[in-house]
């Protein structure tokens, strides 16, 4: 048995540079076991599986997919460059027809449209359920030098963001700050998931997923366009 694996770099227009992601369009299932196999022989934040929903589909003319994404320990529930990567796969490489398509996923239909040389993705919000004390956070992100950071966590998600004040120059664990050494982006994040195999993301869009509004707190992101940078500095991904 023979599977196309297609490397793709996404949140970038520069070759190894971005987030990486493999891409593997099947034409049939295949096992859980060996799904993971793959995956863990890839070796990246996340390998995406896609499957055919209608036999009588190809990865030309439908516009319908199963979407299954496995980092090199797990299956997880929502992976956005790998979501990116695999709509760059079916429009660039397998010349899909359609101008959206939609994957079925563990977290519910997740759309892609194309416009020109854009993708549009169409993903769900998972604003936080509670606020969670900050202590053990604060310590560990700013070792007392800044100011107490905010810090969310979301339920759905099992998620944590911590928005660090801009002056924090200390930015150790997943955080949200000014990048004042790389003027041009409205903000610097890192995102750290040791648990699934991920010691850091080069970037990730999940923070950008998180909105909250409490009281008297404002939602954390309200431009309709955010340009971020993440912290591996060899990857250079935004």
């Amino acid at each position: 048995m023979e599977i196309s694996v297609f490397t793709v770099d996404a949140f970038t227009n520069l070759p190894f540079k971005g987030n990486p992601a493999a891409v593997c369009p099947l034409l049939h299932e295949l096992s859980d076991d060996l799904y993971q196999k793959i995956a863990t022989e890839m070796n990246l934040a996340e390998t995406a599986f896609i499957t055919k929903i209608n036999p009588s589909d190809n990865f030309t003319t439908g516009s319908r997919f199963r979407l299954r994404w496995f980092t090199p320990t797990n299956e997880v529930n929502l992976c956005g460059h790998a979501t990116l990567a695999s709509a760059a796969v079916l429009f660039q490489s397998k010349k899909n027809e359609n101008s959206v398509l939609v994957f079925e996923t563990r977290s519910g239909d997740l759309a892609v449209t194309q416009q020109g040389e854009r993708y549009i993705m169409d993903f769900p919000l998972n604003p936080p359920a509670q606020e969670v004390h900050y202590v053990s956070v604060y310590s560990l992100c700013c070792s007392g030098k800044s100011p107490n950071p905010d810090v969310y966590l979301c339920s759905n998600t099992k998620k944590l963001m911590v928005r660090l004040a801009d002056s924090c120059d200390s930015l150790l664990y997943l955080s949200i700050g000014s990048p004042d050494c790389q003027p041009g982006y409205d903000f610097y994040s890192r995102y750290f998931s040791p648990w699934n195999g991920i010691p850091e993301d080069p970037v990730t869009g999940r923070p950008l997923l998180t909105a909250h509004t409490n009281g008297h707190r404002q939602t954390i992101f309200s431009m309709p366009e955010i340009t971020t940078t993440g912290s591996v500095p060899t990857r250079g991904a935004e």
